[in-house]
């Protein structure tokens, strides 16, 4: 163990080894059984974090722009690096890679998992049908969602420090610092705030996102495109499904979280079922597609990046016979 993987040093490691240890108490002796059942897992975080680290800065100037700032996403970051540095940009990155080594690390493993159960029960050699791929997806979010909720939290409030007075910002040293600030603050049950709502989310944009992706795969290949162009073309669709199915909760839950109370006190919505019923009757359907393009621009690529690179990580895998 060592300091070179403390937990202090090192937050991500202990996840490993936790994984490690449940794998091997729940399937056996047998180590070969026991990479075998990790290799998703670990291939599905390693993309995510991978894909983290591009997006990233991407992400800082989204949410800046969300909390005010003006003169476009390349002035906002031209901007940011003159006035705060280049390092800035990556903001949060530990909370990020985090989320990642737990949320999507979970979400992919999971989805693979499932999908190689549902596969056994419905019959080797036959392709899942779509409704099949989608309950993978949509229990695989919802799981994962869970495990990944208070390095989410942590990673908002990283991101959203910087843009507090000077005297307000609690200047959060890393994930670990954040983590441990919301807890002192709020206790356990803090870093589980607003866990339902995004748990839903998950759940709805992990059905999209890991269905639409296999199924296009499917039918690019059936249609004689493999390789790099189906990898490109699945990763496409299911970065805009995922955001299609997506975004009508992540409205309901942006609504709940920015209500404030009236001047008697009232809140305008009672919970998710009521806003979700009133913004229908006030706006039709298309009233939960508000800010479509936006959101797209910020689930699509990382979900893009993300399947991209757990393609090719997959290959390799495979290709050094792992």
């Amino acid at each position: 163990h060592g300091n070179c993987c403390s937990a202090h040093r090192h937050p991500l490691c202990w996840l490993f080894l936790l994984l490690l240890l449940l794998l091997r108490l729940s399937i056996g002796k047998n180590m070969t059984d026991v990479l075998k059942a990790m290799k998703p897992y670990v291939i599905g975080g390693a993309s995510g974090m991978a894909a983290t680290c591009v997006i990233q800065p991407i992400d800082i100037v989204k949410v800046r722009l969300q909390l005010g700032a003006t003169g476009g996403p390349f002035g906002v970051a031209a901007s940011i690096i003159k006035n705060e540095g280049f390092g800035t940009l990556y903001t949060g990155l530990s909370a990020g890679l985090l989320r990642q080594a737990t949320y999507t690390t979970a979400r992919l493993g999971l989805f693979k998992q499932i999908s190689e159960e549902l596969q056994n029960r419905n019959g080797k050699g036959k392709p899942l049908p779509l409704h099949l791929k989608a309950l993978a997806g949509l229990s695989a979010g919802g799981l994962a969602a869970m495990v990944g909720s208070p390095a989410d939290l942590s990673l908002i409030r990283m991101q959203a420090d910087g843009t507090l007075p000077v005297a307000e910002r609690r200047n959060y040293k890393g994930v670990m610092d954040a983590m441990g600030a919301i807890v002192k603050e709020d206790g356990i049950g803090g870093l589980f705030r607003g866990a339902g709502p995004t748990i839903v989310r998950a759940m709805a944009l992990n059905m999209g996102m890991l269905a639409s992706n296999e199924q296009a795969k499917e039918i690019l290949v059936a249609n004689g495109v493999t390789g790099m162009n189906a990898t490109l073309g699945a990763s496409a669709l299911a970065g805009f499904v995922a955001s299609a199915f997506s975004l009508p909760f992540d409205y309901v839950k942006t609504q709940l979280q920015k209500q404030k109370p009236d001047a008697n006190g009232k809140l305008p919505y009672a919970g998710t079922i009521d806003c979700a019923m009133k913004t229908f009757v006030e706006g039709g359907p298309l009233k939960f597609y508000t800010g479509f393009p936006t959101y797209y621009v910020r689930i699509a690529p990382h979900a893009m990046f993300t399947l991209i690179f757990q393609d090719a990580l997959t290959k390799f895998v495979k290709k050094q016979g792992i």
